[in-house]
Parts: C-alpha cells; structure tokens; sequence
C-alpha cells in the first residue's frame, strides 16, 4: 500500500472536480462558500492544530486529507453531505492506494464532522471539526443582496477576521473573531452557532484541552 500524500490527494484531478462541482452546486441554492478556500484553509488550520499539540507526523498528514475531502460529498447533496463525503473519500483513498486502516481514520472524521450528528471519535475528528467550525468569514458569503440575507449570511457576513490560535502551554484552542456588531448583536451569533460552540468544546476536550471563544477582544467562553 502506498503512502497517500496531503499533496497527491490535493493535486488529484478527481478531487478538484468533484470540490469544484460540490462549490457550484451549493451557489446554485444559495449556501455559504465550501469550495477550495474553505477546505484548504481547514487543512491549513488542522495541520496547524495538531503541529501545535505535538500530534504525530502521519496524523497532521492525515487531517490534512480528511479537511481536503469532508465536503466533498455536497456534489451529490447537501442533504447528509458528511455521510456521502466519507464514501467518496474511501473510494478515492482507496483507488490511490491508501491503507484501509488509515482510510477507516479518515471517513469517521468527514463522518462526524456535522453539529447535528458528530463526535469527536478520534483526533482526526476532533482537530477537523475545530477547524471547520472556525471558518466563519464575509469572504464565504456569495449573495451580495444584504436585504435578502438570512441569519447564516449575516453572520458570517458580520465577521471580519477569524482565527484559530493554539495555546499548548495553557492546553487552551482559542477562536478568535472580530464582529461587526452593526450588522448583527453578538448574542446572534450564539443563537445560530451554539450548537457548534458546543462541540468545538467536546472536540477540543478529547484533545485535552479547553475551547475558548474570544469576541471583539471579549472572552465569552
């Protein structure tokens, strides 16, 4: 079995078909930017994650693929896109080559990495969804009509900087944002975005340590 590469999969042409597709597919109904920005700043941020907690090599490489893949899925539907992400994913793993002990870390973290239904089941998992739920942005909202937009727009449209910052001394993982709280009040943000607070919370948890949100320099958790 060969040694899949975050590079190989990235460069893959049939994963940057199927992103591409999966990106023009969620414009055409409306939704939020999760194309190649969104993955690749998600790998870039849970490379990061794991470089920072002293996560072995393989792993960091490991999460790099599985941020790449885990919206892949949104080519087919949006509907349990992270269920159909995980089985395109061990298709196109296992069509390069990849070992399927390592494919199998790989689906469970695209698998879990939706609030409504994951979990941190390993670290791949808990350092994909930290780093997919701090990609909160104006940059990922495609509709340019402020009057039609809808909570999930205005909030992300609200944001002007995000970031995920590491604090291994502290064993801290800090989301960082400034709000520009003339387009929304920052209990919005709470109101559409809990549930993924929450599990940032669980998921930086079961990398032992604790999920810190930080707003417009103010520490709300």
């Amino acid at each position: 079995m060969a040694e899949v590469t975050f590079e190989s999969v990235r460069n893959d042409e049939e994963v940057h078909t199927y992103i591409v597709a999966a990106q023009d597919a969620l414009e055409a109904i409306g939704y939020t930017e999760h194309g190649l920005r969104h993955v690749g700043l998600v790998a870039q941020r849970a490379m990061y994650l794991m470089e920072q907690l002293g996560k072995p090599a393989r792993q960091r490489e490991l999460v790099g693929i599985a941020a790449l893949l885990h919206d892949i899925g949104n080519v087919v539907n949006r509907h349990d896109h992270g269920q159909t992400s995980a089985l395109v994913a061990h298709r196109i793993l296992s069509r390069m080559g990849m070992p399927p002990a390592e494919v199998a870390i790989v689906m469970a973290a695209i698998g879990n990495h939706e609030e409504e239904i994951g979990n941190p089941v390993n670290d791949v998992a808990a350092a994909l969804i930290l780093a997919d739920k701090s990609d909160v942005h104006r940059s990922r909202v495609y509709n340019q009509d402020f009057a039609t937009f809808g909570i999930h727009d205005r909030v992300n449209y609200a944001v002007t900087h995000s970031d995920l910052i590491v604090l291994p001394e502290e064993r801290a993982i800090r989301l960082q944002l400034e709000v520009d709280t003339s387009i929304i009040a920052l209990m919005e943000y709470f109101e559409i975005f809990l549930t993924r607070m929450v599990m940032c919370r669980r998921a930086a948890r079961h990398l032992g340590c604790h999920f810190e949100l930080v707003m417009n320099d103010t520490r709300l958790l």
